[in-house]
C-alpha cells in the first residue's frame, strides 16, 4: 500500500490530491462503457480502490484491454499496492499497449515481487530506449543498485523474525513504540468510515498491554485516548518527556486550505488526558511532512519531507528543540543518507543508532530498512528486509523489538513482526584483491586501473562484477563454504583467473571476539601478454615410458588448459609433445606426435573446437635437459607445451 515515486501519505496511505491532472490529459481517450467511465471518475478522485473495481468490471467487454489494464496497474500503484499490479502491467504490455512508462514500472512491480533477474532485464530496457528523463534516472539508480543485490542477499541472518498473528489483523498495521508497558500502533481496522484510496479504513493509533510472547501478543486492543479523530489519518506517535509529549502524523482532512494534506502535530498529556492537537511550526504548507522520531533525550526531532530543496521524493530532516519548547529551522540530512528515492520512517534507537526505511538505496523490495552506520547506510539485510515493504522499525532492547512490513504471508496490508538477534556470533568474507598485467619482455607486472573484474561462482555463472580503482583494487562480499573464481580480461592478453575459497575456514565460535568477525582474504590477478609462436610448457603433464596414454595427473594440468581455450575464445594453439633422448629418433618422433593427438582429442573431448588446436610431434629435438642422465631428467624432457599459432580478430 505504498507507493516509491510519489509522496506518501501519513504512512504511506495518504494519496495527494491533483496527481490524476496529467494521467486524464494522457489518457484523455477513454474506454467504453459506463464501468469504465466510472473507473476513470473514481480514479480522478483518487478512489483507487473503486476504480479498479469498475475497470475489472468493464475489462472483459473493452474495446482496449490493454489500456484498461494499464488503468488498473497504475490504480494499483498509485495507492501503493505495486506488487499487485505487476500482472496488470503485464497484460497491457501484452496488448501491445504502448506507453512509455508502462515498461518501467513493470520491472519495479517485478522487482516487488522479487523477481529480481526480470526486474533488472526490464529496466535495462528502460535505460536504453527510455525517453522520460526522470523514470530513466531512476531506471539507471535501479540497474547500478542490483549489483550490490547478491551482497545483501548474501549476508548472514542476524535476526529470528516472527508475525504477531494474534494482534495482525486482515488490515493494516503498522509504526510500532513501546510506552508504559504497552504497544503503541497504528491501524486501519475498525468499522468506520473507508478510505477508497485503498479501499481500507481510515487510519488510527492504538495501544495493546504488551506481553513477553509473540505469540500471546492479541489482548485487548484500544483507540489511543484524545488523538483520533474520525474521517482523518492519525498515525506514527512518537513520545517524548517520559511519555508526556507526543508527536505524530494527521492528514487527508478532506479539505486543502492551501496546504499539503499532510502535517505533524504534537499533544501534551496533562491531568490525566492529551490535550488538543497543535500543528507543528515546522510544517511546511506546501509539503508533505510525517515519520516523526524523537532522539532518546528529546532534544532532536526527525522526521520525513518532500519539502523543496531537498535531494528526491522524501527526505529525512531533523530540527532542535531548545528548553522553551521551540524548534529550530529543519536541515536535511544531507546525500549520504538521502536519494532521490524516498526516505522515511526514522527512528532512532536506544543508544543513538539512527533507522531508516528507503527504496532509493540497493535493496530487496520496494522499501528496505537501514542503519546508519559511520554515517551511511547499511542494508540489515534478510529476514528483516524482503522483496515487499519493509519499514518502520523499533528497538525493545538492545536485542529485541518491532517493525512493519507486507512482506508475502502476511495477515493484510501490512503487519507487525517482532525480530530478535542472533546470538550466534557471525562471520562475513570478503576479497580483496589486486589486477595486473604484464607484458612479453617486461622485468616486472604493473597495475591495470579500472579494469573489470568478475566474481563466478564454482559453476562458472557470473555473481558479481566490479570496476578496479585506480590502483587496480577490488573487493568482493563472499558467502561462507563457497568456491569462486575471480575472473578478468582485456584484449592482447590471457584471461587472469584465479579460484578462492571460503570452505573451511569460519574460526570456532569460542575463538571469536566480537559479534561480528570480518575475514578478508586477498588474491592476485595477472593478465600475461598473448605473443605468437611462444611456447608455454603445461608443467606436470607426464607420460609413462614408450606410452602416449593420459595420466589422470597430466588430465588435471590439461584441464587447466581447456580453461585458457575457454576464457581466450579468439585463439587458436598448437599443442606440441616431447620425448626423452632414448629409442630410434624417428620412433620418438611418431612418439611424440601420438602423445600430443592423444592430448589434443582430450582438450576436444571437453568441448574444444578441433579447429582451434593442432598436434604436433618433435620427438627427441628440443629437449629441456640436454645429456639427461637420470629419469627426473628424461621425465622432464618427456613434456606437453602449447604456443598461440592464431588471434582471430
Amino acid at each position: 500500500m505504498r507507493q516509491t515515486l510519489q509522496p506518501k501519505l501519513i504512512a504511506f496511505y495518504l494519496i495527494r490530491s491533483g496527481m490524476f491532472i496529467l494521467f486524464v490529459l494522457l489518457l484523455a481517450a477513454c474506454g467504453s462503457g459506463k464501468h469504465i467511465s466510472k473507473g476513470d471518475k473514481k480514479f480522478g478522485e483518487e478512489e483507487y480502490e473503486r476504480a479498479i473495481e469498475y475497470y475489472k468490471q468493464g475489462l472483459t467487454k473493452a474495446k482496449n484491454p490493454g489500456e484498461i489494464n494499464y488503468r488498473i496497474a497504475e490504480a494499483y500503484r498509485m495507492s501503493n499496492r505495486l506488487a499487485q499490479a505487476e500482472p496488470f502491467y503485464k497484460a497491457a504490455l501484452d496488448a501491445n499497449f504502448r506507453r512509455e512508462d508502462a515498461y518501467f514500472y513493470y520491472g519495479m512491480a517485478l522487482k516487488a515481487n522479487g523477481k529480481y533477474e526480470e526486474a533488472l532485464n526490464q529496466l535495462q530496457d528502460y535505460v536504453r530506449v527510455g525517453s522520460n528523463p526522470r523514470l530513466k534516472g531512476l531506471a539507471v539508480r535501479e540497474v547500478e543498485n542490483y549489483n550490490a543485490l547478491s551482497d545483501i542477499l548474501r549476508r548472514a541472518q542476524k535476526f529470528e523474525v516472527q508475525n504477531l498473528e494474534a494482534l495482525n489483523t486482515d488490515a493494516s498495521e503498522f509504526a510500532p513504540y513501546i510506552l508504559n508497558n504497552e504497544l503503541i500502533f497504528s491501524s486501519t481496522r475498525g468499522a468506520g468510515k473507508k478510505y477508497w484510496g485503498n479501499g481500507e479504513g481510515f487510519i488510527d493509533i492504538y495501544a495493546t498491554t504488551l506481553t513477553d510472547s509473540a505469540a500471546a501478543m492479541g489482548g485487548a486492543v484500544r483507540k489511543f485516548d484524545g488523538i483520533n479523530v474520525e474521517g482523518l489519518h492519525d498515525a506514527l506517535a512518537t513520545f517524548t518527556d517520559e511519555g508526556r509529549s507526543m508527536v505524530f502524523a494527521r492528514g487527508n482532512e478532506g479539505t486543502k486550505k492551501g496546504r499539503q494534506n499532510v502535517d505533524l502535530y504534537i499533544s501534551f498529556f496533562r491531568s490525566n488526558a492529551w490535550s488538543e492537537p497543535k500543528i507543528l511550526s515546522i510544517n511546511d504548507a506546501r509539503a508533505w511532512d510525517s515519520s516523526p522520531a524523537f532522539s532518546p533525550d528529546g532534544k532532536t526531532l526527525y522526521f520525513a519531507s518532500d519539502r523543496k530543496g531537498g535531494l528526491g521524493g522524501n527526505d529525512i530532516y531533523k530540527t532542535t528543540i531548545d528548553d522553551n519548547g521551540r524548534f529550530s529551522t529543519p536541515e536535511n540530512l544531507g546525500p549520504d543518507v538521502n536519494t532521490q528515492g524516498n526516505e522515511s520512517f526514522v527512528y532512532v534507537a536506544p543508544d543513538g543508532t539512527l533507522y531508516i526505511a528507503s527504496d532509493g538505496l540497493p535493496g530487496l523490495g520496494n522499501l528496505d530498512l537501514f542503519r546508519i552506520e559511520n554515517g551511511k547506510p547499511v542494508n540489515l539485510g534478510a529476514p528483516v528486509n524482503s522483496p515487499g515493504d519493509d519499514f518502520s522499525i523499533y528497538f525493545k532492547d538492545g536485542l529485541t523489538g518491532y517493525f512493519s512490513s507486507n512482506r508475502e504471508g502476511g495477515k493484510g496490508g501490512d503487519d507487525l513482526y517482532s525480530f530478535a538477534k542472533l546470538q550466534r556470533k557471525l562471520v562475513n568474507f570478503f576479497v580483496d584483491g589486486t589486477v595486473f598485467q604484464r607484458r612479453e619482455g617486461a622485468k616486472q607486472q604493473t597495475i591495470v586501473p579500472n579494469q573489470l573484474v568478475v566474481l563466478q561462482d564454482d559453476k562458472g555463472k557470473k555473481l558479481r562484477e566490479v570496476n578496479a580503482d585506480a590502483e587496480g583494487k577490488f573487493s568482493f562480499s563472499l558467502d561462507t563454504a563457497a568456491t569462486y573464481s575471480l575472473v578478468s580480461e582485456k584484449p592482447g592478453f590471457f584471461t587472469a583467473r584465479q579460484r578462492i575459497t571460503t570452505v573451511g575456514k569460519i574460526p570456532p565460535q569460542e575463538q571469536l571476539k566480537d559479534e561480528v568477525t570480518d575475514i578478508r582474504l586477498t588474491a592476485t590477478l595477472v593478465m600475461n601478454e598473448i605473443v605468437k609462436e611462444k611456447a608455454i610448457v603445461l608443467e606436470n603433464i607426464f607420460y609413462d615410458f614408450d606410452k602416449a596414454n593420459i595420466r589422470p595427473d597430466a588430465a588435471i594440468e590439461l584441464d587447466k588448459l581447456v580453461e585458457v581455450l575457454n576464457d581466450n575464445p579468439k585463439i587458436s594453439i598448437e599443442l606440441s609433445s616431447h620425448t626423452d633422448s632414448r629409442g630410434v629418433d624417428i620412433y620418438n618422433e611418431d612418439l611424440s606426435q601420438r602423445r600430443a593427438e592423444s592430448a589434443v582429442k582430450y582438450i576436444i573431448s571437453k568441448g574444444i573446437d578441433k579447429s582451434r588446436i593442432t598436434a604436433k610431434g618433435y620427438g627427441e629435438k628440443r629437449p629441456v635437459v640436454k645429456n639427461a642422465k637420470t629419469e627426473a631428467e628424461h621425465q622432464r624432457n618427456r613434456r606437453t607445451e602449447f604456443k598461440v599459432v592464431r588471434i582471430q580478430e
